[in-house]
């Protein structure tokens, strides 16, 4: 299923039903030195089930 939107608002209510939600430690854009990108990060703190964030 493709879905339109802002990437972490979609994963955050996707993941209502799930039992795991696996994301990228960060994406194509940001800065060199930064450890967790911005969707990782909002999806890791609001996500609605265990997130596992994959290097």
């Amino acid at each position: 299923m493709v879905r339109q939107g802002r990437p972490a608002k979609i994963l955050i209510d996707e993941s209502e039903g799930a039992d795991l939600l696996v994301v990228g430690h960060r994406g194509h854009e940001g800065f060199a030195g930064l450890v967790l990108g911005s969707v990782s990060q909002h999806v890791a703190a609001y996500a609605k089930c265990p997130v596992t964030v994959v290097r």
